[in-house]
């Protein structure tokens, strides 16, 4: 009896085995401000594939500089869409692979309840010691933070109180710990079930550069099997849909 069912368990065995014979690693460099759905696209990708994912998260500039030393990276999420156009300018990423998968929008944020208005009026009232924002000359969301403040023409009565984080996950760290009263980071990262808890002003798109956010396959990821795949799931209704629960327009 038990040798009669040998051969279809060597059978399911052997199916398994060929499902994930052709399973890869792909190394993924991942802007900051995508940590939250990039977390949950990971999970869904490696359960659909097979495929592992080795993730990195950071500031677009300072993955620029580490790509240029010959970091082992093999896809780049980064937070704009200049840096990728320009590695492959550079010939340091894969022409024609590059696609915005994300378009992100800036927040005015506090982790208190009633601090940050509606309209963005407490830049101008003050109030505030310390206003935080990630590195604007390595991350876009940050580049984006010194554009909103010039446009409503604070920028230069709110230089003392600039707390600068080297990314945006920083530039959030130091607003929900209490460092800095308030901040700009990026809408997902306080967008949770649809609201954003303490208080907010969703900066209009009009004040800053559109945050296209441009994926791209690097050098080191030519032809490998998991980086194609990363990207193609990336482009998918399942990653769509996980993309803008976290607030983020597609293009």
């Amino acid at each position: 009896m038990k040798s009669s069912h040998l051969p279809a368990i060597l059978l399911v065995s052997l199916l398994g085995v060929a499902a994930h014979v052709h399973a890869d690693e792909v190394t993924v460099a991942v802007a900051a401000n995508f940590t939250a759905p990039m977390q949950k696209i990971t999970a869904d990708f490696e359960k659909d594939t097979g495929h592992k994912v080795m993730t990195t998260y950071g500031a677009t500039g300072k993955f620029y500089a580490q790509i240029k030393n010959g970091a082992p990276f093999e896809v780049l999420l980064a937070a704009d869409d200049e840096t990728p156009a320009r590695l492959v300018t550079e010939n340091a990423a894969v022409s024609g692979t590059s696609f915005t998968y994300a378009i992100g929008k800036l927040v005015l944020w506090s982790a208190k309840p009633a601090v940050v208005d509606g309209a963005g009026e407490v830049l101008k009232k003050g109030g505030f010691d310390h206003i935080a924002l990630a590195n604007p000359k390595l991350a876009p969301y940050g580049a984006a933070a010194v554009q909103t403040m010039k446009a409503l023409g604070v920028y230069d009565s709110l230089q003392a109180k600039l707390v600068t984080a080297e990314n945006i996950s920083q530039s959030h760290q130091f607003v929900s710990t209490g460092n800095a009263l308030l901040g700009f980071v990026a809408l997902s990262q306080v967008l949770k079930d649809g609201k954003i808890e303490g208080s907010a002003w969703l900066v209009p798109a009009k004040l800053y550069t559109p945050i296209r956010q441009d994926a791209v396959i690097l050098d080191k990821g030519k032809g490998k099997p998991a980086a194609e795949a990363f990207m193609k799931y990336l482009k998918g209704d399942k990653a769509k849909a996980v993309i803008k629960s976290y607030g983020y327009d597609l293009s």
